[in-house]
Order: structure tokens, then C-alpha cells, then sequence
């Protein structure tokens, strides 16, 4: 129990010890942190204090570098700025030392001048007693005396300002002569671009079908009294040959024909067919022929704008609805021409009523050209005068063909009106002969050159297309062939409008997929 006590002594009091010493250990640490503690702060205090004085020093450095820059860039200028002045100083004074010179030269030159003048007024006046002495002297010569010298010399020059206004007379001619021509091509393209009429052609027919040939017997009648009652009856010529199915009749007069067109139809369709018949039948044919004729002339004269015209006037005009010429219906081509007429008279500030009128009846003597003698013009102006027609309207029928001098301004007008309606594409057709030939004689031309393999005549034979072999031709050759198919028609054919030349070359690849 003594000796646990004693060890236990020993080992507090070892523990104490022990404690004393190890406080002492540590607070000789702590003492020596805080030294090396503070000597570090010291000398990183001394570092901070010698880069600061560094980091001033060069900031001043810097700032006394930029202002010596900034002093030697305004010090340059100040004597750039120097120097600019000097230069215009120097420039002023050797501008005020020319503008004393020209100052002095000045009034060199002016007193030049005041001397030049003294002495052109002293030959002024010595060349005047000079000239005077001269008049004196010729008419001492001549023995004209001055009335007689300045009529002579008037005179003179007369004839020489006759001759220069004769030669601005005709410049001024051909100017306005040209002006003319534009103005006038200007009104027609606009009559005709504001007149754009639809065109029909009505044919008359002289082939008449029949249902069987039995008919063409009936027709005949006993011994031929019935087709030549119906001769007699209609004056025209009825032809019955071995045709199947057709009667032919013919006659000069195209009203008569188409009178009697119809009359065989009505007896073809009745079956009683005799001469009793026949006269009952182109009696009453004829009759509605007139009405017909009547209503169609009132008709066209109210399309036409045309008014107050004598009754037989109508009726001529009506039977110009049977009368074509090239395919051209006359009626409504001489409706067109009226409206042509009329719009280029109210361009040209003319009485466009009147204008209408004579277009309207210029063709009139169409209607009875095989009755009377002299062409259509003649025969026209003609029946025109018989029923009063103004000076005018007469005139405009017998000259628009050109055929006698020009009176009035209407006639021109209606002569450029009718070549207009007649010339337009579509108003006149060829024969269906002539037509296939042209087109033959087109693609004749055009095949007949080498390395062409088709051609072909389109739209009516206002083009041709030339198919080329691209083996043999190459593209410039091809351009050589198009010029030269186009100048080969031009001089072999004869068409109305031109011809369109179109040269075709490719090369086709082709492979099948098996």
C-alpha cells in the first residue's frame, strides 16, 4: 500500500516535471515563431516599400517620356504650322507683285488702245471721203446716178435672196414632207390598231348536192323542159354532168346564182318539179332575195355609221353580200374600210361623218360592174352622182385606185383605207392551188441544198423548217445555210408578208436498255 503510494508520488511529481518542461518547450517555440514571424514581415514590409518605389519611379518615367512625345508632336506642328505661313506670305507678295505688273500692263494696253482708236477714227474718216470720192468716180463711169446705182443694186439683191429662199423653201419642203409621211403612218397604225374588225369570208357557192342521181333526171324533165324552165326563169346556166351527187350551176351574175341555188333547193326538197313549179318557186325566192339584199345593205350602212341613204343605194350595197373578191367579202370590206376612213379623218380633224360615207360606198360598183360599162370605180361614181351623193363621195369612188388626179383630201384617205383592209394578214386568201404549190416550191428550195435532210412549209407558209445533218454541217455552216435558203426565196417566190427561215441542227444519242 506504501510503496503504490510512494510510486504514485514519484510519478505525479515525474508528471509534473515533466509539464514544466514541456511548457517551457513550447512557449521557447513560441517566442521563436514570433521573431522569424516578425523579421518575415519586416522584410516583406522592405519588399512591398522597394517595389512601390520602383513602380513611382517608372510611372514617372513614363509620364516624362509621353509628355516630351506629346511636346515634340506640338513643337513639329508649330513649325509645320510656321512654315505654311511663310509660304503664304511668300505667295501674297508675289501675287501683289503680279497684280501690280498687270495693273501696269493695263495701263499700257489701255493707252494702246486709246492711240489705235485715234487713228481708226482718222482712216475711218479718210476711207469715208475715200468711198465718197469712189461713188463720185463710178457714177461718172456708169452715168447712173445714186437712185439709179441703189435700184441696180436692190436688184441684185432680189434675185440672190430668191434664189436662197427657193433653196429654204425646198429643205423646209422635204422636211415637212417627211414629217408628213411619219404623221400619216402614225394615224394608220392607230386606225388600224383601234379598228380591229374579225374577218369573214363568204364564198357563194355554185355546186348544188342532190340526194341521188334519179334527181338529176327529174331536173332535166321531159325533152329538158324543165331545166329549161328553170333557165329561163332564173337566167343562169344549169350544168348536169356524170359528177355523183352535184348539179353545177353557173352564172355571172352572183345574185342570180345564188337565187337560183336556192330556188333548186326549195324544188329539190318539194319533189314536184315542173315548169309551173318552178316559176312559182323563183318568184317567191326571188322576192326574199330582195327583202334579204334590202335588210343586209340597211345593216351594213348602220355598222358602218352611215346614214340617209337612198333606197337603191341599199340595195346595191346589199348585193355586195354576194360579191367576193380573192375570198375577200366585198360588204364587209367596204364596212371596214368606212370605219378605217373615218378614224384617220378624226385624227386629221376631218368631218369623220363624211369620211365613213365615202369609205362605206366606194366599192359600190361592184355591185353593178357586169351591167353597166367601165370598171367598178367608173360605174360606182357613176350611180353615186345619179342619186345625189356629194362631190366627195362620188369623187372617192371613181380615184381610189389611183386612176385621176386627187380633188379631195376623203379620196386619199379611202385609197389608204382600202389598201389597208386589203392587204391586213388573213383579209385575202389564195386559191388552195396556189397555196399547195408555194408550199411545194418553199420546201423544193430548201431541200435542194446539200447536208438538208427535210424541210417542212408551216403556219401556212410563213415559215420553213430545215432539218441539216449534223455529220456534214457545223453550226456556222448551218448559219451560211439559213441566209442562203432565205435569199433563194426571196428571189425565186413570190408571197405576200415574209417568209421565216428557221435551220435545225442536232445530235441525238440513243441506247436501249435490255
Amino acid at each position: 500500500m506504501g510503496t503504490e503510494y510512494i510510486i504514485g508520488a514519484v510519478a505525479l511529481v515525474l508528471g509534473g516535471v515533466a509539464g514544466f518542461f514541456a511548457e517551457r518547450l513550447l512557449k521557447a517555440q513560441a517566442y521563436k515563431s514570433r521573431d522569424e514571424i516578425l523579421k518575415q514581415a519586416e522584410r516583406d514590409a522592405e519588399s512591398v516599400r522597394k517595389s512601390g518605389e520602383l513602380s513611382a519611379k517608372e510611372e514617372v518615367l513614363k509620364r516624362r517620356e509621353q509628355a516630351e512625345r506629346e511636346f515634340n508632336v506640338t513643337r513639329e506642328e508649330f513649325r509645320q504650322h510656321e512654315k505654311h505661313l511663310d509660304k503664304r506670305e511668300n505667295s501674297l507678295e508675289e501675287l501683289q507683285n503680279n497684280v501690280g505688273k498687270r495693273e501696269r500692263m493695263l495701263e499700257t494696253t489701255q493707252q494702246k488702245l486709246a492711240d489705235k482708236g485715234k487713228a481708226l477714227e482718222a482712216r475711218d474718216r479718210e476711207l469715208d471721203k475715200l468711198l465718197k470720192q469712189e461713188q463720185e468716180q463710178l457714177y461718172q463711169i456708169s452715168g447712173l446716178d445714186q437712185r439709179a446705182a441703189t435700184d441696180l443694186l436692190l436688184d441684185r439683191l432680189g434675185r440672190e435672196l430668191q434664189s436662197e429662199t427657193g433653196a429654204m423653201i425646198l429643205k423646209h419642203e422635204q422636211e415637212t414632207k417627211q414629217q408628213a409621211e411619219k404623221m400619216a403612218r402614225e394615224i394608220i397604225g392607230m386606225a388600224i390598231q383601234r379598228y380591229a374588225s374579225a374577218h369573214t369570208s363568204e364564198t357563194t357557192v355554185s355546186t348544188i348536192d342532190i340526194p341521188n342521181d334519179e334527181m338529176k333526171g327529174r331536173i332535166i324533165g321531159r325533152e329538158g323542159r324543165n331545166i329549161r324552165a328553170f333557165e329561163k326563169a332564173t337566167g343562169v346556166d344549169v350544168i348536169v354532168d356524170d359528177t355523183p351527187g352535184v348539179v353545177v350551176v353557173s352564172a355571172f351574175d352572183s345574185v342570180r346564182r345564188e337565187i337560183a341555188k336556192q330556188s333548186l333547193n326549195k324544188l329539190i326538197q318539194d319533189g314536184r318539179i315542173h315548169p309551173t313549179r318552178i316559176d312559182e318557186v323563183v318568184a317567191e325566192t326571188q322576192k326574199e332575195m330582195d327583202e334579204f339584199i334590202r335588210r343586209s345593205g340597211g345593216e351594213a350602212a348602220q355598222e358602218a355609221g352611215v346614214s340617209n341613204l337612198h333606197e337603191k343605194l341599199l340595195d346595191f350595197m346589199g348585193r355586195l353580200y354576194f360579191r367576193t373578191s380573192y375570198s375577200q367579202n366585198v360588204l364587209r370590206h367596204s364596212i371596214e374600210v368606212a370605219h378605217l376612213t373615218g378614224l384617220m379623218a378624226e385624227q386629221l380633224g376631218l368631218n369623220a361623218t363624211l369620211a365613213r360615207r365615202c369609205g362605206f360606198l366606194h366599192d359600190l360598183g361592184k355591185a353593178a360592174d357586169h351591167e353597166m360599162e367601165g370598171g367598178h370605180p367608173a360605174v360606182g361614181a357613176e350611180i353615186l352622182k345619179r342619186y345625189g351623193e356629194k362631190p366627195e363621195v362620188v369623187h372617192a369612188a371613181r380615184g381610189h385606185h389611183d386612176d385621176i388626179r386627187v380633188d379631195y383630201i376623203y379620196t386619199v384617205l379611202v385609197a389608204a383605207a382600202d389598201a389597208c383592209s386589203a392587204s391586213r394578214p388573213g383579209a385575202r386568201r389564195e386559191t388552195l392551188e396556189k397555196y399547195v404549190r408555194r408550199l411545194e416550191e418553199l420546201e423544193a428550195i430548201a431541200c435542194g441544198f446539200p447536208g438538208v435532210e427535210q424541210a417542212y412549209a408551216v403556219q401556212a407558209g410563213r415559215e420553213i423548217r430545215v432539218v441539216v445533218d449534223p455529220t456534214e454541217i457545223n453550226d456556222r455552216e448551218a448559219a451560211k445555210i439559213c441566209r442562203d435558203i432565205a435569199t433563194a426565196i426571196e428571189q425565186s417566190l413570190t408571197y405576200p408578208g415574209e417568209v421565216k427561215v428557221t435551220v435545225l441542227r442536232e445530235t441525238r444519242v440513243v441506247e436501249y436498255a435490255k
